[in-house]
C-alpha cells in the first residue's frame, strides 16, 4: 500500500541545468521577474526559508543547519538582498506569505525582529494576506510572540509530530508535550486565532492507540487547523541510516492504512473538513498557502535551498549558505538549477497536485488553462483508476475516492509522461 502523505517539499519538477545555462536562466529569470510587474498575471505568494535549527530530527531532510556558529545576520542580509532583487517597488500585494525551515523561531528576538522588518520593506501585504510562520513548540517567548504579531504575521504552524513524549524522544525532538500547551496558550493570549499543528504518523515504535491519544489531545486544544502526515524515510538522516542497518522499526504498511483512516475519521467527527490528501479546517482556515501549490500557481521562493515558481520557471536556490550568499554579495541571483516548464509538465502537474486536494481538479478549469480536456488528454488514466474505485467524475469535477487518498501515489505517479496529445 503507498499512502500519499508526502511533504509538499516533495512536489516540485526540477529541471537540472549546468555551466553556462545556469547563468542564461539567472538572466532570463530576472528578465521574466521584471517583465511581469504592472501585467495581467502577478505573483500572489511567498515562500522564504530559514535554515537554522538548534536541533536536526532524525527524519528531517530539508535543507537545515545547526546554528551555532553559523553567519546568521549576514544570512538575513542576503535574504533581504534576495527580495530586493527579485521584487520591485511597484508590486502587487501578495495573497500569502510562509517563512518556513529550518525553524524560523529559532532565531534570537534580534534577529527575528532583523527578519520580520526586511519582509516588510521589500514585500507588499497587507491585513488580509495569510502570514504563516513556522515554530517548534518551546520556542517562541512572549517577546518573540509579540515581535511576530506587530509585524503583521496572522498564523502560526507548530511542529508537534506527537504528543508521546517518548516517542518525541525517539524521533530526535527536543520538546515536550507539555511545551505545545504553553506555547499555544502564550499565542493564544497576544491575539493569534490561525493556529495549525503537524502530526506524524507510522513513527518508530508508534502503535495505532499511541497516534489516536495523540489525535484526541491535538482535538482537545480546538484549533482551526491540523496536518497529518505518514513518516517518509529520506535519505542522508539518522532514520535511513537505521533503516539501512534493520534497526527502525517502523509499523507495517496496514498499520500505516489504518492510522490514516483513523486520522480521517476523527477530524471529520469534530467538524475539520478534510480538503487536501494531508490538511483539515474549519471551513474558512484553509492554508491558502499550499493551496498555491495545489493549485498549480506560482510562487516566489526566497531563501538557501528554497524553490519558486515564476512566469513558467522552476527554480531552486544554492542550499549551502556560502554558495547562497555569495552570488547576492556581487547583486547576481543564487539560482542554482531552472527550468522552462513545458506545456506538457504543466498539465501533468495540474493533475496529481490537484488531485491531492479533496475538491480534485476541475475540469472548467483545466479547459479554461489549457484549453485541453483533461478527460481526453487523461481518458486512459481516468478509466482505469475509476474503475478501480480510486477515481470519481461528478459535477465537472475529477476527484479521488476516499480509497484514493490511501493510494495516491500510485494514480499522481500515473500522469507522468501519458498525454494523449
Amino acid at each position: 500500500m503507498c499512502l500519499c502523505i508526502a511533504s509538499v517539499s516533495g512536489l516540485f519538477l526540477i529541471g537540472i541545468l549546468k555551466c553556462s545555462w545556469i547563468i542564461y536562466f539567472q538572466k532570463q529569470f530576472k528578465s521574466r521577474l521584471e517583465s511581469q510587474i504592472g501585467s495581467d498575471s502577478y505573483m500572489k505568494a511567498a515562500y522564504i526559508h530559514i535554515p537554522f535549527c538548534h536541533h536536526i530530527c532524525h527524519y528531517c531532510d530539508f535543507n537545515k543547519v545547526f546554528m551555532k556558529g553559523q553567519p546568521v545576520d549576514e544570512y538575513l542580509e542576503a535574504l533581504g538582498k534576495e527580495m530586493e532583487l527579485i521584487v520591485k517597488d511597484d508590486r502587487d500585494v501578495l495573497d500569502t506569505i510562509f517563512v518556513g525551515g529550518g525553524t524560523p523561531t529559532a532565531l534570537n528576538e534580534n534577529q527575528l525582529e532583523k527578519l520580520v522588518q526586511r519582509i516588510q520593506k521589500q514585500l507588499n501585504f497587507d491585513s488580509k494576506t495569510e502570514y504563516t510562520f513556522e515554530a517548534n513548540p518551546g520556542d517562541l517567548s512572549k517577546e518573540k510572540l509579540a515581535i511576530l504579531k506587530n509585524a503583521g504575521v496572522n498564523r502560526l504552524s507548530f511542529g508537534v509530530q506527537t504528543f508521546n513524549d517518548e516517542l518525541l524522544e525517539r524521533i530526535g525532538r527536543t520538546h515536550c508535550a507539555k511545551d505545545v500547551f504553553a506555547s499555544i496558550e502564550a499565542a493564544k493570549a497576544v491575539g493569534f486565532e490561525n493556529i495549525s499543528i503537524d502530526l506524524i504518523y507510522s513513527l518508530p515504535g508508534q502503535t495505532k492507540q499511541d497516534f489516536i491519544e495523540s489525535i484526541q489531545t491535538a482535538l482537545s486544544l480546538g484549533l482551526v487547523h491540523y496536518s497529518g502526515y505518514s513518516l517518509i524515510i529520506e535519505p542522508k538522516t539518522v532514520f535511513y541510516n537505521l533503516m539501512q542497518k534493520g534497526k527502525l522499526p517502523i509499523p507495517g504498511e496496514d498499520a500505516e492504512a489504518e492510522m490514516y483512516e483513523t486520522l480521517m475519521e476523527q477530524m471529520e467527527l469534530h467538524g475539520l473538513h478534510q480538503y487536501e490528501i494531508s490538511n483539515f479546517a474549519v471551513p474558512g482556515y484553509e492554508s491558502r498557502h499550499n493551496i498555491t501549490y495545489w493549485n498549480n500557481e506560482e510562487y516566489y521562493g526566497f531563501g538557501a535551498g528554497a524553490h519558486g515558481y515564476v512566469n513558467g520557471i522552476r527554480q531552486s536556490n544554492y542550499g549551502p549558505l556560502k554558495k547562497y550568499m555569495e552570488p547576492l554579495s556581487k547583486g547576481e541571483l543564487p539560482i542554482m538549477d531552472a527550468h522552462r516548464v513545458t506545456i506538457e509538465e504543466k498539465t501533468e502537474e495540474e493533475m496529481f497536485l490537484g488531485l491531492r486536494k479533496t475538491e480534485g481538479v476541475s475540469i472548467r478549469h483545466f479547459q479554461e488553462k489549457f484549453n485541453e480536456n483533461p478527460i481526453e488528454l487523461y481518458r486512459d488514466q481516468i478509466r482505469e483508476w475509476t474503475s478501480k474505485g480510486l477515481l470519481k467524475t461528478d459535477e465537472g469535477r475529477i476527484f479521488l475516492t476516499r480509497q484514493g487518498r490511501l493510494l495516491g501515489n500510485e494514480v499522481f505517479q500515473s500522469f507522468i509522461g501519458v498525454s494523449n496529445r
